[in-house]
């Protein structure tokens, strides 16, 4: 199983570390990514396998969205299937 994260704001140092660590730490691996600074902006998609969570994955996305709080950034966090379904034609 797969999720999609992503980070919008700002840029500053240490964003993808912090992003990163807090997937490791609760088992997730991080299969894709990308990110690009456009000006002072920062923008970030990541593709992460959520097969071997140890949390459940409702707590990985308030966690998320947590540390996107703590750090002014809108972190979103959206399951495969939502997102399939979601772009879907």
């Amino acid at each position: 199983m797969k999720a999609v994260i992503t980070v919008v704001g700002h840029d500053s140092k240490g964003i993808i570390s912090k992003v990163s660590t807090k997937c490791a730490e609760v088992g997730a691996n991080i299969t894709e990514i990308s990110q690009t600074v456009l000006k002072e902006y920062f923008a970030m998609i990541m593709v992460i396998d959520i097969s071997d969570l140890n949390i459940p994955f409702t707590s990985l996305v308030d966690a998320l969205k947590m540390l996107g709080e703590e750090n002014k950034l809108d972190i979103r966090t959206m399951h495969e299937d939502i997102f399939n379904s979601m772009h879907r034609i």
